[in-house]
Parts: structure tokens; sequence; C-alpha cells
């Protein structure tokens, strides 16, 4: 078998995933009040039973993934190789999506459009600065300037120094 993540591994570290998240439901739920009052269910009612739900799924999924025997456990669910290549797109777009709480959507935009240039299609620095900001620009007028969609800005809004 080729060296990766097993099948049983993946369904284990999901299952732990969702086992995690029914549970804060079902906290914060019975927090916010998750019983019957006199004049109906409370804030959290539907939303403790949702999160119940989630953890009795997600404690089924781990009972089963644990009672698979042999083989059927080894399968490989993803490559070390497979796995690496996902990352080289996965992580840049979370670090986007992270940044855009900092310096805004344009900004990162730049930065993300330019870096994939650089480092995966081997683009000179120049010519991928240069379509990175072109593209923000474009996004920019477009829906600041004719749509009037204000987009995020970020935390260290850099578009006010410039008087907008």
């Amino acid at each position: 078998m080729e060296p990766g993540i097993s099948q049983r591994s993946a369904e284990l570290v999901v299952a732990a995933l969702t086992l995690a998240l029914g549970l804060t439901v079902v906290i914060a739920s019975y927090r916010l009040g998750s019983g019957w009052a006199s004049d109906g269910p409370q804030a959290g009612y539907f939303p403790f039973y949702t999160g119940l739900l989630i953890c009795i799924g997600s404690v089924a999924n781990i009972v089963m993934a644990l009672l698979r025997a042999g083989r059927e456990g080894r399968v490989l669910f993803v490559s070390w190789v497979s796995l690496q290549r996902v990352s080289t797109v996965l992580i840049p777009a979370a670090l986007f999506v992270g940044a855009i709480h900092l310096v805004g959507i344009y900004v990162s935009a730049l930065f993300y459009i330019a870096s994939f240039m650089i480092l995966l299609g081997r683009y000179p620095v120049w010519k991928s600065v240069s379509v990175g900001l072109g593209v923000s620009v474009v996004l920019f007028f477009m829906f600041e300037v004719w749509f009037k969609v204000l987009l995020p800005k970020g935390a260290y809004n850099i578009l006010s120094y410039f008087g907008h």
C-alpha cells in the first residue's frame, strides 16, 4: 500500500471533529435554555436536539470505523504526495481568507493572485504583481464604485489612506 492516510484514520478524525462541533452546540444551547417554557420552546431547544443528533451520528461513525476489520480498515484515503498537492492550494487559500480580516479583500487578493502566479505558475514577479494589482483594482471599481457594494477593508484599512 502507498504511504498516506488510511480511510479509517480520516473517518475517525472527521467523526471526532463533528463530535466536538455537536458538543459545542449542545453546551451552548443548554446554557441558552434548551427546555420547554410556558410560552413554548426556549431559544436553545431546537439547536440542542440538532447538536445531540450530530453527537449521536459522530459516535456511531467512530464505532463503525473502529469495528471495521483488517484490510478494509487500511484502505488508502489519500497518499502523502496527493495531500501535499492539495495543501499547495488549501494553505494559501486559508491564509487568503484569514488575511481578509487584517488587510481587506483587495490587498489580500493582490497577494494571493501574485503568489500563485509566482510560485505555481513560475511567472515573473513584475507580471504577477501587475495582474494581481489589476484584478484588485478592477474588483474595487466594480464592487465599491459601480455596484455600491462594500467589501471588507480589514482592520488595517489601507484604502483609507487614498481618501475612500
